[in-house]
């Protein structure tokens, strides 16, 4: 194949600067509905719309905008400017806001089953009463190159998918939507999701520094110490911090026998208590490790993940997450879901140890994307004709996880980000919520993050961190949803 020639890139980058302008041009897309919310009806406006965005965010001088961001606004009518406004994203990070927008926090939902298994079609939305527009104006915000925002060129887009300069373009986003809609009035919250969690830390800090104090931040699983997360050689952390949750899992599903199979309760109890007596220990011990001690260390660990102890002693007392996906139902033939534990699915023919799907997240892809497709063109009226990108993959793929300074490892890092933010504004507050079937994200790992936090007593008193019967995506559930909804009023009201 012939390499592009500098008249052919020219020709590229001269088709994405009119594809950005035309969708900048476009008036925005407008609707009314009402709601009942809190046994009260609300009429509200959707607005949704491209914002402008520079590549440099902040720091660049103004000039044509480098990015069409999408943004869709739920506003409640005849409600005064100060009303408060959450502005929220999903993460990925090649992630629309579908999930928080049609799952949890938007007046409209998904249909999905409490289990987390896929329904069958077809898929529709219907009236959320458990809105968060009950409390706020609701801003939802899809980055660059995720549902319908777009770059005007390949080297913008290097630039923004990446740690900060998505950072910097969605706080821009967030500075411009204020000044357009003439919000600058309204007490301020972001709420994000996944890696929405770990962009939101750093937005958190990019706000303050342009003067704009937020209230509050909600963050749903959390993903800020990807060294907590990523299982990699010489890296024990995740080993550590995953154990807790793959108890509850094996408990889910039976594997676990007499006391520790009662309840999650029992579970998880056993499973931190052995983490900080003796697993930590004898991971750091490696070969000088008794051999006494290290039959009782796997044994113990067989136990409470429910898996056989030659395995756990042949993997050397580190069981990686794809392994406990693989092997703790390979005797039923089934794959265990990642973002939900609860949900699996059927192994190969040939019971192959290769985990090549997730159960859980393909449970939830097809739903929300039909369902979101014929929302925005029925309900919302918008008439485009590019597909709503609510996975892209290809900016997985591509992202740069380096941050501009020294984060002293190699695994990206945000908490550094939330640590200044909770100590710069003394009026901020942190909700977490973490579900303890998550396996992407474990509740285990986010009790870490958050313990890890540079803050002193006084302003780790403005933390708080709720857990839900459910996994990643907690709010699929009815009850959790119901639940997240209530923690966040009681929040709220002690505010």
């Amino acid at each position: 194949m012939a390499e592009p020639t500098p008249s052919d890139a020219q020709d590229l980058k001269k088709k994405l600067r009119e594809k950005l302008d035309k969708l900048l041009a476009q008036p925005a897309y407008k609707s009314e509905s009402s709601i009942s919310l809190g046994g009260h009806p609300v009429n509200y406006r959707a607005v949704a719309e491209f914002i402008p965005v520079l590549a440099g965010g902040l720091d660049e001088k103004r000039g044509e905008p480098d990015a069409a961001v999408f943004m869709t606004a739920y506003l409640q009518n005849d409600a005064p400017k100060s009303r408060p406004i959450c502005f929220a994203f999903n993460g990925g990070p090649g992630s629309s806001s579908i999930w928080l927008h049609l799952g949890a926090l938007g007046p409209k939902r998904v249909v999905v089953g409490d289990d987390g298994t896929m329904p069958p079609p077809p898929y529709v939305v219907t009236d959320n009463p458990e809105s968060w527009l009950e409390h706020f104006d609701l801003v939802f915000i899809d980055p660059p190159h995720t549902g319908y925002s777009v770059t005007a060129s390949e080297e913008v887009r290097k630039k923004m998918l990446s740690v900060d300069g998505d950072a910097a373009a969605l706080t821009e986003c967030i500075r411009t939507w204020l000044g357009r809609h003439r919000r600058w009035g309204s007490p301020l919250f972001l709420a994000g999701e996944s890696y929405g969690t770990t962009r939101a830390a750093v937005i958190a800090e990019k706000l303050q520094d342009i003067g704009v104090a937020l209230k509050g931040l909600i963050l749903v699983s959390c993903a800020m110490d990807l060294q907590s997360l990523v299982f990699e050689p010489r890296n024990d952390l995740p080993h550590a911090l995953f154990l807790p949750a793959y108890a509850c899992a094996a408990q889910f599903h039976g594997k676990l026998k007499g006391r520790l199979g009662e309840s999650p309760e029992a579970a998880r109890a056993a499973a931190e208590d052995f983490v900080a007596r003796e697993y930590l220990a004898a991971l750091n011990a490696g070969s000088r490790l008794s051999n006494v001690t290290r039959r009782r260390v796997t044994n113990r660990m067989a136990e409470l993940i429910g898996l056989p102890s030659s395995l756990v002693d042949s993997r050397n007392l580190r069981i990686t997450n794809e392994t406990f996906f693989v092997e703790l139902l390979r005797d039923r033939g089934l794959l265990l879901g990642r973002l939900e534990a609860r949900v699996t699915g059927p192994m190969a023919a040939d019971r192959s140890h290769v985990w090549d799907f997730d159960p859980g997240i393909d449970a939830l892809i097809p739903p929300y994307t039909m369902a979101a497709h014929e929302y925005m063109s029925d309900a919302l009226g918008i008439d485009m004709q590019p597909r709503y990108e609510v996975l892209n993959m290809d900016v997985n793929k591509h992202w740069n996880w380096n941050r501009g300074e020294a984060n002293g490892n190699n695994f990206t890092t945000t908490s550094p980000d939330l640590s200044r933010a909770l100590r710069r504004n003394p009026h901020l507050r942190l909700l977490v919520a973490s579900g303890y079937y998550d396996l992407g994200t474990p509740y285990s790992a986010s009790d870490w993050s958050l313990a890890q936090l540079d803050v002193p007593e006084p302003v780790r008193a403005r933390i708080e961190h709720h857990y839900y019967a459910a996994g990643h995506m907690m709010y699929t559930r009815e009850l959790d949803l119901r639940k997240l909804k209530r923690d966040l009023a009681t929040w709220l009201q002690a505010a």
